[in-house]
């Protein structure tokens, strides 16, 4: 079964070969800021307490976490939006995996700034079967230590790939959250954490399931 990070690695290949070297760099670039910030330092570590949230699902029901830590470990997902085609591999990678993660008495939501009727379109496209959550403006994000605020460089290459952040956000700030694994043990506690400013690199689902199991 080929792994996750070999899937992505294909599509970046991939990419490579389609788009025009000046504009790869363009991205390139902006990874390389990203990474410079030391915001990959700043993320919420392990053993750290997590932050309790109410987000709106896809149809628009609060759902709360302590609810969903009184019934075992939690993996949370963020992921940029359902634009991002990284992202959009993350998440079936998940999916097919989320059976397994039931059986062992674990949940799972994955948290996007993007608006509840595009979490909604994603969940419908993709067939997730665990919760997709609204977080406005990334406030939830900022906790984590993930938020960012795209470039005004960046702004200008995704409006000319048709990538409207803040259409799809419903809100004007263009801030977006490090696509990060978050595995929060029942007592609340950060049991697993990653995130990389370049977004192309994701960690095994099979880690983070490891740790979620071991704390149900």
């Amino acid at each position: 079964m080929t792994g996750l990070q070999d899937q992505l690695d294909q599509m970046t290949a991939n990419t490579r070969q389609l788009v025009q070297p000046e504009r790869l760099a363009v991205g390139e670039h902006a990874i390389s800021e990203l990474f410079a910030t030391g915001i990959e330092e700043g993320i919420l570590p392990v053993g750290a307490m997590a932050p309790e949230f109410v987000l709106n699902d896809a149809t628009g029901r609060p759902i709360r976490s302590q609810d969903m830590l009184a019934l075992g470990p939690l993996v949370i997902k963020f992921f940029r939006g359902r634009w991002c085609s990284y992202c959009a591999t993350e998440l079936e990678v998940w999916r097919d995996l989320y059976g397994t993660l039931r059986e062992r008495g674990a949940l799972m939501v994955a948290i996007s700034p993007q608006l509840e009727r595009q979490n909604d379109f994603m969940a419908s496209q993709h067939g997730l079967p665990f919760p997709v959550l609204a977080d406005p403006g990334c406030a939830l994000a900022e906790k984590f230590g993930l938020a960012y605020t795209v470039p005004e460089y960046m702004r200008s290459y995704y409006l000319s790939i048709l990538v409207n952040i803040p259409y799809i956000n419903g809100e004007p700030s263009w801030r977006l959250p490090l696509p990060a694994t978050y595995v929060i043990s029942r007592e609340g506690r950060v049991a697993f954490a990653e995130a990389h400013a370049d977004f192309r690199v994701r960690p095994e689902p099979e880690e983070a399931l490891a740790a979620a199991i071991s704390k149900s």
